[in-house]
């Protein structure tokens, strides 16, 4: 079905996929990446990056910056944005047969593989489709999280991407409706998914991080320069998906201050 200007529901649905997994500053038709899924879903890479930048204006993560994209986003554009906020789950999983439509690989855009330990999954009863439809979620939700944030820790700025982590701001096993959401992530190093995992550190809205009390005495040198010398900073602003507050109001509360605050 044509809804604008010549593109499909499912071209858009491969140009949201794609603008959720690179990054901001790669949303051009030189893109490499851009060149090969142009020519897989019979566009132009002026036309598939365009669009891309289209969708970039209706982001407050960038619009809030002064970044503005382009401004001639359509309608459908619009309502896409909308569709994809309202149900991320849902979204995906169209975005995901749309990718089948064309017959084109799942989207990986050099970031790596999922590691087999990352947002490990109790898939006890879980049949096969599910199963699969999973682990395209969790691959999906990875990549979307690591480019906004350019591939480093938030915290740290360590840029090696097989010690990065897509952490959940609300657990995974918590909240189903947002576990695909890149708003409830954070890009971490191993070590401070786990802190954060635990709740040794949060992050309040103004986007500082906020290192328990019970750690202020710590006696490790390395635990009080990996850890407790960052409290107070500013995290690493991602250029996409900043976080929700209502995702950060929720760590705060129920993982922060009831496992590892005062």
């Amino acid at each position: 079905m044509r809804i604008n200007n010549g593109w499909t529901r499912d071209q858009l649905l491969i140009a949201f996929n794609l603008y959720c997994q690179l990054p901001f500053g790669k949303l051009h038709k030189s893109n490499p990446d851009i060149i090969k899924y142009a020519k897989i879903i019979g566009r132009t890479p002026s036309a598939l990056g365009m669009k891309l930048c289209n969708i970039a204006s209706l982001d407050p993560a960038i619009t809030s910056t002064g970044r503005n994209g382009l401004k001639g986003a359509s309608n459908a554009d619009k309502a896409m944005w909308a569709e994809m906020q309202k149900d991320w789950k849902s979204f995906v999983i169209e975005m995901q047969n749309a990718i089948a439509t064309f017959k084109t690989p799942e989207i990986a855009l050099a970031v790596g593989e999922l590691p087999e330990d990352e947002n490990p999954i109790d898939y006890t009863g879980i049949n096969k489709t599910s199963l699969i439809k999973t682990r395209i979620g969790q691959s999906f939700f990875r990549h979307s999280v690591l480019s906004a944030y350019d591939y480093q820790c938030c915290i740290t700025g360590i840029a090696d991407t097989r010690l990065l982590v897509a952490s959940h701001i609300v657990p995974w096993r918590t909240d189903e409706a947002n576990r695909l959401n890149p708003k409830n992530g954070l890009c971490l190093s191993m070590l401070h998914d786990k802190a954060f995992d635990i709740g040794i550190l949060t992050i309040l809205d103004d986007l500082t991080i906020k290192v328990s009390k019970k750690c202020f005495n710590h006696s490790n040198p390395f635990f009080n320069s990996a850890i407790l010398a960052y409290d107070g900073k500013l995290i690493h602003k991602p250029r996409k998906f900043e976080p929700d507050r209502k995702f950060l109001d929720y760590h705060r509360t129920k993982v922060f201050e009831k496992r590892g605050s005062e």
